[in-house]
């Protein structure tokens, strides 16, 4: 059985021993989808709606050995032991064709909530003197906002001064990036994150833009061994379950199914499990959810973040989307939740997302 309890206690949805408040869901920054694909999904689906917004010291290179950790969602684990000193100056490759050379990381602004999940998690916290709207994990959420609706204020960013701002090829408009570089700052883009094997690249990657190689090595190190550790939480069984990929914002009229490109597939392959919305024929990143489309992906069980959930009322508002009462999970009832800021993040706490996923996908062991 794959069976997530869910109900409605005073105007808020309990969620697997914690209660998301509904009242919440209609305000404040709602997640988005992490790839680039999917952000132009949900974008297309909004504007169509008519909607108008809404030599290193820098470590020992040992690896570290998964422990159990008492540490919340919205929290990372920086790497234990001293900060790492970088070794600069660094030159690297940008994404977008620019070769940049880093001399200074003494105030560093990542604008995505992942790359800043790196740059704290290599101990380089204290360094960050800004952050992106979806970097909401408590270290960083008393650093200023220098997003406005997911787009960069270039003129934000600028004012605090930064010595190196790492972007991702979504991270836009085009404009302010360009006025980043135009005023002498240097700016490195990084590819996508879309499935677990992006992990360890992204580390490095982040880490060689900083010249903390040897700590990113052992952020790479520990990351992998946690995540083979939450796979070996998977019990054995003959059918690997169907889970499908919704992505919700029930304030904004928005309702979509994941399809091949949604940047869930590999969470769920790593956890045991189908993506139903793939296996179904889906190739795009995300789709419009309809009946005929849910019928067909015939899920066993849900994926949600909290605040999507949340949006839409829990789950007795879920089952009014079109098509999920008619699934086995809604008529089952079941729904595996994971928090909006680290789902699709591909990072230092994807161990977490895939053995949170594992945990509730088989709860009841079998």
């Amino acid at each position: 059985m794959i069976r997530q309890g869910i109900q409605s206690e005073n105007g808020a949805t309990r969620v697997k021993g914690r209660t998301v408040d509904q009242r919440q869901s209609a305000g404040g920054a709602l997640g988005r989808p992490r790839t680039l694909g999917a952000l132009a999904a949900v974008l297309t689906l909004a504007l169509t709606a008519g909607l108008t917004g809404c030599g290193s010291g820098d470590g020992d290179g040992a690896s570290e050995t998964p422990t159990a950790r008492s540490q919340t969602a919205d929290r990372v684990e920086p790497l234990t032991g001293v900060p790492p000193s970088p070794a600069l100056p660094v030159t690297v490759e940008s994404a977008d064709g620019h070769t940049v050379t880093v001399r200074s990381t003494d105030r560093i602004v990542p604008l995505t909530g992942a790359v800043s999940e790196i740059v704290f998690s290599l101990g380089l916290g204290d360094r960050v003197v800004a952050r992106d709207v979806t970097a909401t994990f408590a270290q960083a959420k008393k650093l200023p906002v220098v997003t406005r609706a997911h787009d960069v204020s270039a003129e934000s960013v600028l004012s605090l001064k930064p010595t190196v701002v790492l972007a991702e090829s979504s991270t836009g408009p085009d404009e302010a990036i360009e006025q980043i570089r135009d005023a002498g700052v240097p700016l490195i883009v990084l590819d996508p994150a879309k499935k677990l094997s992006d992990v360890g690249t992204r580390i490095d990657r982040v880490a060689a833009a900083l010249g903390v190689t040897k700590a990113g090595d052992r952020l790479r190190q520990r990351t992998e061994q946690r995540l083979r550790k939450a796979r070996e939480r998977i019990p054995a069984r003959e059918e690997k379950p169907r889970v499908a990929f919704l992505y919700l914002r029930g304030s904004a009229s928005v309702y979509l199914l994941g399809g091949a490109d949604s940047g869930a597939g590999s969470l769920l392959e790593a956890a045991g499990a189908v993506d139903a919305g793939e296996e179904s024929g889906l190739e795009k990143d995300f789709t419009p959810i309809t009946s005929e489309a849910l019928v067909k992906a015939a899920p066993d069980a849900i994926l949600v973040m909290t605040k999507g959930l949340a949006s839409v009322g829990g789950m007795d508002g879920l089952l009014k989307v079109p098509g999920v009462a008619e699934t086995p999970a809604g008529m089952d009832r079941r729904v595996v939740t994971v928090e909006d800021g680290v789902l699709l993040n591909y990072g230092p706490r994807t161990d977490e997302v895939l053995r949170s996923i594992v945990d509730q996908l088989y709860e009841d062991g079998s």
